[in-house]
């Protein structure tokens, strides 16, 4: 895809009587397909087309990013119809969201642009010392994805910009799921990243969406602080590591992680002997649901146990079947955990509110036959900001109990 030179002849697109166009003056980012006055014209703009987005009466609301294949047929780019998506637009938001970073973070290991909050729909770029990892999970981004590369090499300084298309959104956008290089040379091993005085490891072009979840860093955090010496720790669902090396590293005396990827269990086992752990990790790959099942009837307890699932309910239709997933690893989990010992769990699924994932959790505490204080709630990271106006940018959620 090639992005057009100018603004002059873009299309309007129109809401239709009685939708809220009050909503997208008031900072909403999405106009839904329902929402679009469609006909011939409409459906003949390619998708990732810039176009401008009026209300039934003809009002201009902004920039918008069209694309006709999609559910979410208009994404707010600029709240001025004119403007200009060229390099020097995008540097503009890329400055913006380096300078809260860096105020954040004393080393450049972060989620750098976090999609609507940081005004890039659809966009994630995840940031690795030298190098960023950009998910262009939109059609829009698809199209002027050599002037947000160009911007981000100037911004940031990076020496290497992969691709990622992995996920479900792209398909949902009708784009393709091939990787690429950018900028510079893919790395030919994992890149070492600090957090909670641990060392992750992270595989830019073979792991898991960019490599690795920044989101999980302040509940890695609050988890490390449940340790007490000679700890035994429980990290589920755990992917290269996130939660048992924090807890390694503030002293805990053993932790197993347990995961379905083989992969991702070589990578937190190299983060341990990074991290000088390694004599004190262990690993178990499996289903999460089968190794917590064993482990009870092996009569294994802990100190802690987190539990960090994958998203069980991705979408309102599959919400009622994630909240009784995420019911039933609260109460296997729960059976693992010493009487005043700790039990962490988290979900991602944005259609599960706070509210239904705590009440699920509990549900599952009690039907093991234990009783727990909720002690901490925790949310992404404020590399993650959230857009008050998308309940989807708040997706995040951790609860900790002590049982």
């Amino acid at each position: 895809m090639t992005a057009p030179s100018s603004s002059f002849a873009r299309p309007t697109v129109r809401m239709k009587p009685k939708t809220n166009a009050r909503a997208v003056r008031h900072g909403a980012p999405w106009v839904y397909a329902n929402e679009i006055v469609t006909d011939r014209r409409t459906k003949n703009i390619p998708a990732g087309a810039l176009a401008v987005l009026e209300d039934e009466n003809r009002a201009p609301l902004g920039l918008v990013a069209f694309n006709p294949d999609s559910k979410i047929m208009c994404r707010m780019l600029d709240r001025d119809p004119a403007a200009e998506l060229n390099v020097a637009w995008f540097q503009a938001r890329l400055q913006r969201a380096l300078e809260m970073r860096e105020r954040l973070f004393d080393a450049p290991f972060y989620r750098l642009v976090h999609a609507e909050s940081d005004g890039f729909p659809g966009v994630i770029i995840d940031r690795f010392g030298d190098a960023c990892v950009v998910q262009p999970n939109a059609a829009w981004a698809e199209v002027h994805l050599e002037a947000l590369t160009e911007a981000l090499v100037a911004v940031t300084g990076v020496k290497t910009v992969l691709k990622n298309a992995s996920g479900r959104t792209r398909g949902l956008e009708g784009l393709d799921d091939v990787n690429a290089v950018l900028i510079g040379g893919a790395p030919d091993a994992p890149v070492p990243v600090p957090m909670n005085g641990a060392t992750y490891m992270a595989d830019l072009t073979g792991g898991q969406k960019t490599g690795l979840f920044y989101d999980q860093r302040p509940n890695h955090a609050f988890a490390a602080r449940l340790v007490a010496p000679g700890a035994r720790v429980l990290d589920v669902f755990s992917h290269v590591g996130g939660f048992g090396l924090a807890m390694l590293a503030n002293g805990a005396a053993e932790a197993i992680a347990v995961d379905g990827s083989a992969p991702a269990l070589a990578l937190a086992a190299q983060g341990a002997e990074a991290s000088g752990v390694g004599d004190r990790f262990a690993t178990r790959q499996g289903d999460a649901f089968d190794v917590l099942s064993a482990l009870a009837a092996e009569g294994e307890t802990f100190d802690v146990v987190i539990c960090d699932p994958p998203a069980f309910a991705p979408s309102k239709q599959a919400l009622e079947a994630g909240l009784r997933a995420y019911e039933r690893v609260a109460r296997l989990s729960a059976q693992l955990v010493k009487p005043g010992g700790y039990l962490g769990l988290c979900s991602c699924s944005h259609a599960a509110d706070l509210s239904k994932f705590r009440t699920a959790s509990a549900r599952g505490i009690g039907r093991a036959g234990r009783s727990a204080q909720l002690l901490h709630t925790g949310y992404a990271g404020a590399d993650h900001p959230q857009l008050p106006q998308l309940a989807e940018s708040g997706y995040l959620k951790a609860v900790f109990f002590r049982l």
